[in-house]
């Protein structure tokens, strides 16, 4: 991934953000001692970030796409009130197994619940009743398009949805390969979308805000 904003400049937004957590700490070094892609890990400013959005929100029912090794479902379980739960999908059995070990060490493990299959066939089987209230995406590029589709109609009016990667280290400014222009067309769904108010923050990779009317 190519820095979209200097290193030095990005370590100071997250020393003034919401802190990291021990386990979360942990679970990120253990990450990139022993994991492919390691760069994947949402890191600390932008489970910041959406741990703001879970408080300001008020949710208590969350939807994730994409679990890798759980740093991002743990942050937001972290600040969910105790009725609260993260819905995670993950297709990979090792990154799944990874996760849930840190989870069953967390005071706030038993409010996540990892979906391992197929997102599209997880997302196939969940009712809008009751409503999520924030679902965060961060999977294959390619099916972004799908997830959100699939994750509007679960959303409750007012609840957000958030896309990472959508700057994708700069190619959705001159795309070529298949997986740029799945983040380009995605881009321009949500912002054509007369159903949501979005926002596209220059935040690591590029993080999409989708509020849905």
């Amino acid at each position: 991934m190519i820095p979209l904003i200097d290193k030095a400049l990005e370590d100071y937004a997250a020393q003034h953000s919401l802190p990291s957590s021990p386990l979360r700490d942990e679970l990120q070094a253990y990450t990139y001692a022993h994991c492919d892609s390691p760069q994947m890990v949402t890191g600390r400013l932008e489970a910041a970030l959406l741990q703001i959005l879970v408080l300001i929100t008020s949710a208590k029912r969350v939807l994730e796409v994409g679990t890798f090794t759980g740093y991002s479902a743990l942050a937001m379980a972290e600040v969910l009130p105790a009725d609260g739960c993260v819905i995670t999908c993950e297709i990979d059995a090792e990154r799944a197994r990874i996760a849930q070990s840190f989870f069953d060490r967390s005071a706030v493990g038993s409010k996540i619940e990892i979906k391992l299959a197929p997102a599209r066939e997880t997302l196939s089987t969940l009712s809008a009743k009751p409503a999520f209230d924030l679902a965060f995406i961060d999977a294959d590029k390619e099916n972004y398009e799908h997830y959100y589709e699939a994750i509007l109609p679960l959303l409750r009016p007012g609840g957000l949805l958030v896309a990472d990667n959508v700057l994708w280290s700069g190619r959705v400014l001159n795309p070529e390969k298949e997986t740029d222009h799945a983040i380009v067309a995605f881009n321009d769904v949500v912002t054509r979308d007369g159903r949501v108010d979005n926002v596209l923050l220059t935040v690591r990779d590029g993080v999409m805000v989708v509020r849905k009317r």
